[in-house]
């Protein structure tokens, strides 16, 4: 009982404590570590293996990370000439469709943080009405999200999840593939239906990141986020272990709509492990991947789009929540079929 209760205060300080106090939202990751080391070592868990995971499993999406930003940094005056070519040439509503469901499908492997990268800047460029921009900025990010969960490389919290479960690179793609597919064009499709009429337009932030970002700030935090992820998820297993397999699948997915506020990495790493049956991981996947774009603080494309738009938390949760609820409730019945 008192393993359960403390299990119970480290998963509150993990799920308020980034949301409540800006000291720990500014420097969230050194927090995980810290707070997962310290879990690990009380409930007996910290060994050779937690070391040599929380030291090799970040390695992949922060080299990635750190790959794909410099390829970004490198390419973006080609890519802001490339999408001012295409924009005259495309209908906005197309552009944006299009280009929503590329960087869905392209974010699980070059990282959500580079896809909502590339929309940024062509969103940007289009130069309408902001009320609509937004709108197809929130549907973008909806699909990055939705996308991002098929590889380690896509998420940061996959990585400990295919390493609680000890399972290749491609197992989340085999569980979730057609899910993350329809989600994909489905999150996309509101795009169509835009007006993209002139008006006062979404304005960027025009901050190159320097190299010093690219190659060794963003990297770092990074993996230092994951390191804590993996100490985290190690320290809490006897008590996930035991409790989290009891919980329906179905309630499983609904109770996972927290990642709304809260990152879906952390609650991915803390929540998935052996002990739960394919459909429970499936139906727990899920509700975290849609339910990650409903605030801007539920994704990381979504803290990208909107810090370097200046989209308000207000303006997200307007166009997010609710295409949040139309997929989930699809999404539910979809599961309740399969289930059968």
């Amino acid at each position: 009982m008192a393993t359960l209760a403390f299990a119970t205060l480290v998963i509150i300080a993990v799920l308020l404590g980034p949301l409540l106090i800006k000291s720990i939202e500014r420097n969230v990751e050194f927090f995980f570590l810290l707070l997962g080391l310290l879990t690990a070592a009380i409930m007996g868990q910290f060994n050779a293996a937690l070391v040599r995971g929380a030291l090799v499993e970040p390695l992949s999406f922060t080299a990635a990370v750190l790959v794909f930003g410099a390829a970004f940094r490198l390419s973006k005056a080609y890519l802001d000439g490339l999408f001012a070519t295409v924009v005259e040439l495309l209908e906005p509503r197309t552009l944006c469709f299009f280009l929503a469901i590329i960087l869905g499908a392209l974010a699980p492997f070059i990282t959500p943080v580079v896809s909502a990268l590339v929309f940024v800047e062509a969103i940007a460029l289009l130069r309408r009405d902001r009320s609509a921009e937004i709108s197809a900025t929130v549907f973008a990010c909806f699909a990055i999200g939705i996308g991002a969960g098929l590889t380690p490389l896509g998420l940061p919290g996959i990585a400990v999840v295919l390493r609680s479960l000890h399972a290749d690179f491609w197992y989340l793609t085999n569980l979730l593939g057609p899910f993350v597919a329809v989600g994909i064009v489905l999150a996309a499709a509101p795009i169509l239906l835009l007006p993209f009429d002139p008006g006062e337009p979404l304005t960027e932030i025009r901050v190159e990141d320097s190299w010093n970002t690219v190659l060794l700030a963003r990297p770092g935090r990074v993996y230092v986020f994951i390191a804590g992820l993996v100490a985290l998820s190690d320290g809490l297993r006897p008590v996930v272990n035991a409790y989290v397999h009891r919980v329906p699948e179905n309630l499983l997915f609904w109770i996972n709509t927290l990642s709304a506020v809260v990152n879906n990495s952390t609650l991915a790493a803390i929540e998935i492990s052996p002990s739960l049956s394919v459909s429970q991981q499936r139906a727990a996947l899920l509700g975290l991947l849609i339910s990650g774009g409903m605030l801007i603080t539920g994704n990381i494309p979504n803290v990208v789009a909107a810090s370097r738009l200046r989209i308000s938390s207000r303006e997200w949760a307007r166009i997010g929540i609710g295409l949040g609820v139309v997929l989930l409730t699809l999404c539910f019945a979809v599961l309740l079929v399969v289930s059968r």
